[in-house]
């Protein structure tokens, strides 16, 4: 097999498996809002519509077994575990109500790693890159030259420097230059590139060429031109300064200024494919979402036993907005309770007793508007979750029942057509494809940038770089898995996880509830998932960690499932979450009973999984210096814990596809304190602009493997080496010089696919060792990953162009 690493070298490392999923856990005791838990809900406390206060908090915990509660509890934990002096730190979001029940149940918990004032500022920020990418488009730009040059380097070779500065400073803005190949010529002939955005510190600086571009023939004139409209030409000189060796490659990269929503992020993949139509094409995904939507809803009362709530029949984009809900006081003795509606409006006259007083309970008015037709037609009422509503009802004015939704009119409310980008100059099933997919997890909002920033290099460097893996791989770059979440966490809630589909009964419908509904995504896939007995997900539908009714409920997981299914020829993906730093891979499950794992991928495979990881990783580190600790590297509950029904596990178990897990957001050193600190989901733009530009690195990285594989025309070698011996026995394994399984037999059989296979002694402990106490004929052969068979042997022929090795009792070394 050719070494995607530029040698080929044999690894011994441990059978491990684990691949793309983000994670969360089980069964809460709480609700995931600040409102009490159902079960804690007293007469004379408030219900809450609040959303302040919801915060990532540090937890010590001093083993894994704590962990592992925490997990089945349902609490929702980050991709986040790190040892420490005293134990395990893991981070979770949680609530006022829900920080105070942990402690109560004596967990540690540490501190706010970020809040509500953070969110703010991010949006503060991402307003101001909005505002100004809208002044941007809105006027011509004006274009200043800073520089334009030519120069020889030490052994004579001719290249262009060129600076320019566009007053439209957002990433949007890209910059071409063409130039003439001297005096008389053409103002095209000497070639055509574009520019990269070079920023610093957060701030644009100016476009530029990242390294010399090296030319024929000394330019006179240079053009540069704006995608929004702005154009100069200016002459080149010849540079008198000390002459520099330029770089061997040019390559642009830094597509992105701001956060995105999932309008704008697909916006810019359509944007894309129209641009290059000859290597890329949009995929409408079949199966549309829910859609950033909900019922309108209010709610009366002031403590639970008095308190009700309407919700609208329809969503309340689509009319529900607009009904209101009025509770008169007659102002009569022993007036009965009634209903009348006029359009939508509802006025419910309480009753009263014989002396006047309003006599209506919640339960009496919630009955009251579902038993008339006309009320029942525009709204469902209900009590107080589990209350039964005995308390009296005040009179209140008309409320307008509100879906309580503040994304702008840009943001559609109706379902979702997610789209993905397909990438490649041969898109007919023939290459070998790459799913990339970002945003699971809507909170995650460094991964779609990811996914955007990577797809942004691939055609706009095609000319110079990644011309091999465009023309030899079939891409497909999915940057938001999950817009409707993503939308609800950019504008509403920031640290929502799932969707926004709402499973749960009534009994929990109610306003306080909004940010506990929906599905992790990420948990509703096929494979080992809650409802085969794994663990690392919840069945209640008010957990952050929710499942699903059943397996595959969610339009967006069946998204994913029809893109693998559609185009087979699929062999590896990426999933990319956040945060914390970590490379992982299949399998992602086990069931907490035994700790028993979703069956381990073969030795061979393990050991591919860990020799491109060391490619993938460089490719991240090559950035701006960040490691991926091997602590953090390897099969998803071997590193964090297990996340029943993952889409890794999905793609690895039912079509074979090699998929790994990025969870981007590394910890930051601080030399102050001698200490790492974790970054969170939404760490300011500065900070996560460089995780998009390492990781994005790594998933060019990835596309590096895959062609690697699909290139591989190579035969592995193996070897038996005998590892020790007494006077009874004698113990042996075998060595590969790349990522094989082995297959043997000891009875002097032919060796097939069906024989027994090499596998790891165990995690991360390298191969096996086979121990015989009697003196055996051995014989054996190597496949690599790519399916490539040493010696070109046949194990379904006749032929016998096998390894063959005896193996003595009381051999040594």
């Amino acid at each position: 097999m050719r070494s995607f690493l530029g040698g080929r070298r044999s690894r011994r490392l441990a059978a491990v498996l684990a691949i793309p999923l983000a994670i969360g856990l089980s069964p809460l005791p709480v609700l995931a809002d600040p409102s009490p838990p159902v079960s804690e809900v007293v007469p004379d406390r408030q219900p809450s519509t609040a959303q302040d206060g919801v915060a990532l908090i540090r937890i010590i915990v001093p083993d894994q077994a704590s962990v592992d509660r925490l997990n089945d509890m349902g609490v929702d934990l980050a991709e986040y575990k790190k040892s420490t002096d005293e134990g395990i730190e893991v981070h979770a979001v949680l609530s006022p109500q829900e920080a105070q029940d942990l402690r109560d149940q004596g967990f540690d918990l540490r501190g706010v790693i970020s809040d509500q004032s953070d969110f703010a500022a991010n949006q503060a920020e991402r307003s101001r890159a909005l505002a100004s990418a809208d002044a941007a488009e809105a006027a011509t730009d004006t274009l200043t030259v800073l520089r334009s040059e030519w120069f020889t380097s030490l052994d004579g070779r001719r290249f262009l420097s060129v600076e320019v500065k566009s007053s439209a400073i957002d990433s949007q803005t890209v910059l071409t230059a063409t130039w003439d190949s001297g005096p008389g010529t053409a103002p095209d002939s000497g070639g055509t590139a574009t520019m990269s955005r070079f920023t610093d510190a957060g701030q644009y600086m100016y476009h530029r060429f990242n390294s010399p571009l090296a030319v024929t023939e000394a330019p006179t004139k240079v053009t540069v031109t704006s995608n929004r409209g702005g154009s100069v030409t200016v002459n080149v000189n010849k540079w008198l300064g000390e002459p520099r060796k330029a770089p061997s490659r040019h390559y642009i990269s830094d597509f992105v200024d701001h956060y995105m929503d999932p309008t704008e992020l697909t916006e810019r993949i359509v944007a894309l494919a129209k641009e290059f139509p000859k290597y890329a094409e949009i995929i409408d995904l079949p199966n549309k979402t829910n859609g950033y939507r909900r019922q309108a809803q209010g709610q009366f009362g002031t403590v639970a036993a008095s308190t009700f709530y309407v919700s609208s029949r329809t969503f309340g984009s689509e009319g529900g907005n607009d009904i209101s809900v009025a509770l008169v006081n007659p102002n009569a003795a022993a007036s009965p309770l009634s209903v009348a509606v006029t359009g939508k409006d509802i006025v419910v006259t309480l009753a009263t007793d014989a002396a006047g007083a309003l006599s209506s309970t919640a339960k009496q008015v919630v009955d009251a508007v579902n038993a008339n037709a006309a009320a029942s037609a525009l709204v469902s009422a209900n009590t107080y979750r589990t209350n039964t509503g005995a308390g009296l009802v005040a009179a209140a004015p008309a409320t307008r029942l509100t879906d309580n939704l503040k994304a702008p009119a840009s943001v559609k409310r109706e379902p979702f057509q997610t789209k993905a980008l397909r990438i490649g100059k041969t898109r007919d099933g023939s290459k070998v494809g790459v799913f990339l997919y970002c945003q699971e997890h809507a909170r995650e909002w460094v991964t779609p940038l990811t996914c955007l920033e990577t797809a942004e290099r691939l055609l706009r460097n095609y000319s110079r770089d990644h011309r091999e893996v465009v023309d030899d791989l079939d891409i497909f770059i999915l940057p938001t898995a999950n817009p409707d979440g993503a939308h609800y966490s950019m504008y509403d809630f920031n640290m929502q996880r799932r969707n926004m589909t709402n499973h749960c009964p009534a009994t929990t419908g109610d306003p306080a509830a909004r940010n506990s509904w929906g599905v992790d995504l990420n948990r509703n896939f096929s494979v080992g998932s809650i409802f085969d007995g794994y663990s690392g997900a919840s069945t209640s539908c008010t957990s952050d960690t929710f499942a699903g009714p059943a397996e595959l409920s969610e339009p967006e997981a069946r998204n994913e499932v029809w893109l693998t299914q559609q185009f087979p020829n699929i062999k590896f993906a990426m999933n990319t979450h956040s945060y914390g730093g970590y490379f992982m891979w299949p399998p992602g499950a086990y069931k907490s009973a035994g700790r028993e794992l979703l069956p381990r991928v073969d030795f061979g495979t393990e050991n591919y999984f860990w020799e491109a990881s060391s490619h993938i990783l460089s490719a991240v580190q090559a950035h701006r210096g960040t490691g991926i600790w091997p602590g953090r590297t390897g099969p998803v509950p071997d590193v964090l814990y297990s996340a029943a029904g993952n889409s890794a596990d999905e793609h690895w178990f039912n079509r074979g596809i090699i998929g790994w897990d990025f969870e981007v957001g590394a910890d930051l050193y601080d030399p102050a304190t001698g200490r790492f600190q974790a970054v969170g989901f939404q760490p300011p733009f500065s900070e996560g602009h460089e995780e998009a530009m390492e990781f994005a690195n790594g998933q060019i990285a990835i596309l590096e493997v895959a062609r690697a594989f699909s290139q591989d025309r190579r035969r592995p070698d193996s070897k038996l080496r005998i590892t020790g011996g007494t006077g009874t026995s004698t113990s042996f394994t075998f060595l590969t010089n790349e990522p094989a399984n082995v297959y043997y037999t000891l009875d002097g059989s032919r060796p097939t696919l069906s024989s027994p296979k090499l596998a790891a002694a165990g995690m991360r402990e390298g191969a096996q060792q086979i121990t015989v106490n009697q003196t055996v004929e051995v014989r054996f052969f190597a496949v690599d990953i790519a399916g490539n068979v040493e010696n070109n042997y046949q194990p379904d022929g006749n032929g016998n162009n096998y390894n063959d090795k005896r193996v003595k009792v009381g051999s040594s070394h």
